[in-house]
């Protein structure tokens, strides 16, 4: 996974927590579950990216 990727995911997980707190703090349901939302998705994309990286890996093994 790329470092620019890396960042932009975890922004994204940041941002989704931000909301999800302020949600359930000032009782706005829809924000709230809008944060949950926003962290589902950087959670996939960062799985998304663990996989091409053990791909990469496991391909490098096999040149060696």
């Amino acid at each position: 996974m790329g470092l620019g990727d890396k960042i932009s995911n975890k922004t994204e997980e940041l941002k989704g927590k931000t909301k999800e707190t302020t949600g359930k703090a000032t009782g706005n349901e829809e924000l709230e579950a809008e944060g949950k939302v926003d962290q589902g998705k950087s959670g996939i994309k960062q799985a998304g990216e663990n996989v091409k990286d053990a791909a990469k890996d496991l391909k490098n093994t096999f040149k060696k």
